[in-house]
């Protein structure tokens, strides 16, 4: 009876001990969630979440921006001033100061590298801050470009691409927590969660942001403020959507732009736009953006192993349509050589990142020579047609009247559309 007496004992005093610990506990964890968020860095992440860290490791967000000084297999080609140069004398008329003004940067000049898929820039820093050198290497064609080759020292990196190539970029320190999109720039500053501990499980959720639980419209919204084009609203001549965090609404914290604004030159005239980075503009004039068809229905953030395309699709090319538009019938304009092309017509290579033609439209609509047409010409106003290879040097008039006699079932035979200039039937 006594042996029993005891152990009651020890349980009692067990159970006081584990109470007075959980309160303990509560109160710690009441003093982290109440402090103020701040960001740690991805190596926080890395420690519970290997595996996502990892696959994030694979995608193009993670190499936003590469620190040179202690990668220098980051810088993907050489900078050699004679080819660089011999490049950009090609462009003739097109620069803007004499090719042997511009400025071409030494390799111990660059801290950082932006890009490694479809082009390369090098920021160097000057007087503590960074600038983008005035050439950019074409890694699909092999070429050098002129990036504000006039006037690059009036632009600091920060104000303009800063935080949307790193993450917890602070303006007045400026400073920023790590290179590259980082997880925070998606699920917000990870201070409490990490804070916290693991068995406080329903707690540690409540301090993150999972955006597959946020609605279809503001999980967009946390693309959307790097993926378009406009300004700050809370800070003055800021390119980019300073204090939003995911979860909110992008709304208050930027303006994007449009063919009203100032910076008209951005878009086309129909407002489809011509640059690099913009494919949120695009998105939200589109019929899937009214109809719920959003960025991670087509796109995966991170996803473990290889990614099978380099745009992160879930399928790749024209497949990822057809999962979703299974009912295409092949007639009319759909009867065209171009069937089961789906990109070709619907996602030309209009805008430009360096050089016209290189980034995939995302309005999804057929966009038509009658718009050039009625724009004024190509230049003005793209289309699908005269973007492809073979119909470039055809008028735009016969284009249109091709695709007339397509969509009418009435197609000309042979296809004089087809006919290269000079030649005859």
């Amino acid at each position: 009876m006594k042996t029993i007496a005891w152990v009651k004992i020890a349980l009692t005093v067990l159970l006081i001990v584990e109470l007075v610990a959980c309160g303990r506990e509560e109160t710690q964890i009441e003093k982290v969630v109440n402090g103020a968020k701040i960001y740690v860095g991805s190596e926080q992440c890395k420690v519970c979440h290997l595996e996502h860290y990892d696959s994030w490791k694979m995608t193009l967000h993670s190499r936003t921006i590469q620190d040179v000084t202690w990668n220098r297999d980051a810088l993907i080609t050489e900078l050699n001033p004679e080819i660089i140069r011999a490049d950009l004398k090609k462009l003739g008329n097109k620069l803007k100061i004499p090719v042997d003004e511009i400025y071409i940067p030494k390799i111990d000049e660059i801290k950082y590298t932006m890009g490694v898929q479809w082009k390369q820039r090098f920021l160097m820093e000057r007087n503590g801050k960074l600038y983008v050198s005035p050439v950019q290497y074409d890694i699909w064609n092999n070429t050098w470009t002129p990036y504000h080759e006039n006037d690059w020292e009036k632009h600091l990196w920060n104000d303009r691409c800063g935080g949307c190539h790193v993450t917890g970029l602070d303006l007045e320190k400026n400073t920023f927590i790590e290179p590259g999109v980082g997880c925070e720039s998606c699920h917000g500053p990870a201070s409490h969660h990490v804070a916290l501990p693991k068995k406080a499980v329903f707690d540690k959720r409540l301090t993150i942001v999972n955006p597959s639980k946020l609605s279809a419209g503001i999980r967009t919204q946390i693309c959307g403020g790097c993926h378009s084009a406009g300004k700050s609203t809370k800070v003055k001549d800021i390119y980019w959507s300073v204090g939003h965090l995911p979860g909110q609404a992008l709304g208050p914290y930027f303006k994007t732009v449009s063919f009203d604004d100032e910076n008209v030159k951005s878009v086309y005239g129909d407002e489809v736009p011509d640059r690099h980075h913009e494919q949120y503009l695009d998105w939200q004039k589109s019929i899937h953006a009214q109809k719920g068809v959003s960025c991670t229905s087509c796109h995966y953030v991170h996803q473990l192993g290889v990614p099978p395309t380099q745009f992160q699709t879930i399928k790749s090319g024209s497949q990822q349509c057809l999962s979703c538009h299974t009912m295409v019938k092949n007639m009319y304009a759909h009867s065209l050589h171009a069937f089961i092309n789906c990109i070709g017509c619907h996602m030309p290579r209009v805008a430009k990142s360096p050089e016209s033609g290189d980034v995939l439209s995302h309005s999804f609509g057929f966009m038509s020579p009658l718009k050039s047409i009625e724009a004024g010409g190509i230049e003005k106003q793209p289309n699908a047609c005269s973007n492809c290879h073979h119909h470039k040097d055809t008028p735009v008039e016969t284009l249109a009247g091709f695709l007339e006699a397509a969509t009418k079932k009435d197609m000309p035979k042979p296809f004089t559309v087809h006919l290269r200039t000079g030649q005859s039937r």
